[in-house]
């Protein structure tokens, strides 16, 4: 078997690359690429069997230009850079995977939310400026500082990352809204509808998938309907924040303030009207890269891998 991963460099540092090798040359043949350009992917697949990538496009074309693929094995959750009717129609297996990142991802959650409410970033750049040096008590607090304590904290989307987020926010005294598109069993929190979760949460946290459905799901209208002391934080899908739209609420102070690692277009446009937004903290999608985190994933993938090998598909999407 020959197994191509275009995208190698969004996996790992320079020291777990031969790592990565070591772990999937048990199946076959490895080519593993830095990056790949779209217009390159056809041709790095080439007549490869297996393609194990993180955020490489797979389009129809390219799947038609590589007769001998056979499964798509993806360093990810997500699935939207697949044409998944087009995989299905050749037979080609895909599989994700799922829940990997759930405790990075709500670390990085309350990292982003714990900076906002206390003004971290703030206090570090006054104290590094002497501020707290020419003060003349003790404590030194200019900005705001707020408690989580009793705040209501709404999370849109309850899957594995949404719960564990939602048991975090109850362990720290918050009142825990849920939203969903999927009713989930045995939920603990209560399930209001949309727009209360924008109008009752102190905190909004979004934790769904990009879909037609989500696409801009935070715009004009639903921020809005937020209050002006409420903090948006966003470790899911940039495509469900309208950019514009929340620069304006923020720099229009009609929200307190926005934690974001993730954006439309990434690496960042230098474009992106967040990029200089009042309150607005924004980390490079690095939610999901713990070192653990990355060594979870790479045996997720492998243990995937082994299971389409044995005839027994695990975590496939099609």
């Amino acid at each position: 078997m020959k197994i191509v991963i275009p995208d190698g460099d969004t996996l790992a540092l320079p020291d777990m690359k031969q790592h990565i090798l070591e772990i999937f040359s048990q199946y076959g043949e490895v080519v593993c690429n830095g990056t790949t350009r779209p217009e390159e992917v056809a041709e790095k697949i080439g007549d490869a069997d297996a393609v194990l990538c993180n955020k490489t496009p797979v389009t129809r074309e390219v799947i038609q230009a590589c007769p001998n693929l056979k499964y798509i094995g993806l360093f990810a959750t997500g699935y939207n850079n697949i044409d998944i009717p087009a995989a299905t129609e050749r037979n080609i297996t895909v599989c994700n995977a799922g829940a990997y990142s759930t405790h990075a991802v709500v670390q990085h959650t309350f990292a982003l939310l714990f900076s906002l409410a206390g003004n971290l970033n703030i206090y570090d750049k006054a104290v590094k400026a002497g501020e707290w040096e020419r003060s003349p008590v003790f404590s030194y607090f200019p900005y705001p500082v707020h408690e989580l304590y009793q705040k209501t904290f709404g999370i849109i989307g309850y899957g594995s990352i949404g719960r564990n987020v939602a048991r975090v926010a109850d362990a720290l005294g918050m009142r825990v809204l849920v939203h969903t598109r999927t009713i989930p069993e045995h939920c603990e929190f209560p399930l209001v509808s949309q727009k209360e979760i924008f109008q009752q949460s102190d905190v909004v946290s979004i934790h769904c998938p990009l879909t037609d459905q989500t696409a801009n799901l935070i715009c004009k209208e639903n921020l809005n309907l937020m209050k002006s002391s409420a903090y948006l934080i966003n470790t899911a899908r940039g495509g469900i924040v309208n950019e514009q739209d929340l620069a304006d609420a923020l720099n229009q102070d009609r929200i307190a303030g926005a934690g974001l690692d993730v954006l439309v277009q990434e690496p960042m446009s230098p474009d992106t009207p967040l990029k200089t937004a009042k309150n607005c903290l924004i980390t490079p999608h690095i939610a999901w890269s713990a070192v653990e985190t990355r060594e979870r994933l790479l045996q997720i993938v492998s243990d995937n891998l082994k299971a389409y090998l044995a005839g027994n598909p695990i975590n496939q999407v099609n």
